[in-house]
């Protein structure tokens, strides 16, 4: 599984059924599992997007689907990106140092 980052922003469309029906996302987050993939975290934020969403899914194509089939409702606009653990990033790099320096001393 990896993980993604969904930043969302409700459309205006959006925030009349929040406002009618807060519960509405807790429905939305189940269609995601339907989906194939997760909600790990989810977050109401303030500033240019309304949520924080952490989600796993099994590749690119399934949060592709999730992206767009969320879009394509009208309730929300979002940009989805990849995330990676910080001690597994770290880890990457430092075995691509690692690597790097011994092609070196060849």
């Amino acid at each position: 599984m990896s993980t993604y980052v969904m930043l969302s922003t409700l459309s205006e469309s959006g925030r009349k059924v929040l406002r009618g029906r807060p519960g509405w996302i807790r429905k939305v987050n189940a269609d995601v599992q339907r989906m194939g993939a997760r909600v790990v975290a989810q977050y109401a934020v303030l500033g240019p997007y309304d949520f924080v969403t952490i989600i796993e899914a099994p590749d690119n194509a399934t949060i592709s689907r999730v992206s767009v089939e969320l879009g394509a409702r009208g309730g929300v606009a979002g940009m989805t990106m990849a995330a990676i653990p910080l001690d597994e990033f770290i880890s990457r790099l430092e075995r691509g140092t690692h690597r790097r320096g011994e092609r070196k001393r060849k």
